[in-house]
C-alpha cells in the first residue's frame, strides 16, 4: 500500500509539473494538440498506479517525453506559421455582416443548436445583435455586436477617464503577497499599517486589494462590513 501511495504522490508531482510546462490554460481552451498530449499523459500517469508491476521510470520517461514533445511542437509552430495553421488549424468567421455563412457551418459541423449555445455563452441571446462572429481554433467564438446593439463606451458618452490597471491582490487568507505589494510600490510594513488602522490585524484579513492610487478593500474573516479606504485614509 505504502509503495501506491509513494508511486501515485510522485505521479502527481509530475503530472502537475508537465500540465506547467505546457502553459496555464482552461481545458476548453486547449490547442488540438495540447488536448491530445493532456489526454495522453493523463492515460499514462494510471498505468504505474494500477500496475505495480510496471517500472516507475517508464511512465514518468513517457510523460516527460510526451511534454518536451509538445514543448518543441510549440516552439516549431511559433517559427513557422504554416506549421501551427496545421497543426491547430485557423479561426473560421461564421458570421459576416449579420449574415450566417452556412458553408462554414458545414465545414465545423456546427448545428444551429451549437451555434446559439455558443452565442449565449457570450451573453448574446438574440442572433439579431450580432454583427461579426468568428470561431476560434480551440472551438470558442468570439462575438462583435452591431454597433447600435453594443453598450456605449465612456467616450461615446463624452465622459473622461484615466487609464489604469485594476487592483491587485496584496493580501489573503491572513497573508501579504508580497511580489504584488513590490508592484505597486508600496512595502510591507505599510500595508500592515493602513490593515491596522481597521483594528484588524494581519491575520484576520480574508482579502485585501489596492491599486495604483492608493485606494484599498480590505473584507476580514469575520464577515463584517469591508473597509474602503483612499490614499491609506478611511
Amino acid at each position: 500500500m505504502c509503495v501506491v501511495l509513494v508511486r501515485s504522490l510522485i505521479l502527481y508531482i509530475s503530472v502537475i509539473f508537465a500540465v506547467r510546462l505546457m502553459g496555464k490554460r482552461q481545458l476548453g481552451e486547449l490547442q488540438p494538440s495540447e488536448l491530445v498530449i493532456t489526454i495522453l499523459v493523463s492515460n499514462i500517469a494510471t498505468l504505474p498506479i494500477e500496475d505495480v508491476s510496471i517500472p516507475l521510470a517508464v511512465g514518468l520517461t513517457s510523460i516527460l517525453s510526451l511534454v518536451c514533445f509538445e514543448v518543441m511542437t510549440s516552439w516549431l509552430s511559433l517559427r513557422f506559421p504554416k506549421l501551427n495553421r496545421l497543426i491547430s488549424g485557423s479561426p473560421k468567421i461564421i458570421i459576416s455582416g449579420g449574415k450566417i455563412d452556412t458553408e462554414v457551418m458545414a465545414e465545423l459541423r456546427f448545428s444551429v443548436d451549437d451555434l446559439m449555445t455558443a452565442l449565449r455563452g457570450q451573453g448574446v441571446f438574440d442572433i439579431s445583435e450580432v454583427q461579426f462572429a468568428i470561431v476560434e481554433t480551440t472551438g470558442s467564438i468570439s462575438v462583435m455586436k452591431k454597433p447600435g446593439c453594443d453598450m456605449p463606451a465612456r467616450r461615446d458618452m463624452g465622459i473622461s477617464a484615466s487609464d489604469e490597471d485594476p487592483p491587485q491582490l496584496i493580501a489573503a487568507d491572513g497573508s501579504l503577497l508580497l511580489p504584488a505589494i513590490k508592484s505597486l510600490g508600496m512595502n510591507a510594513e505599510a500595508v500592515r499599517k493602513i490593515i491596522s488602522g481597521t483594528g484588524m490585524s494581519v491575520g484576520e484579513v480574508l482579502i485585501m486589494t489596492a491599486d495604483s492610487s492608493g485606494k484599498c478593500y480590505i473584507a476580514g474573516k469575520d464577515g463584517g462590513a469591508p473597509y474602503i479606504i483612499y490614499g491609506g485614509a478611511l
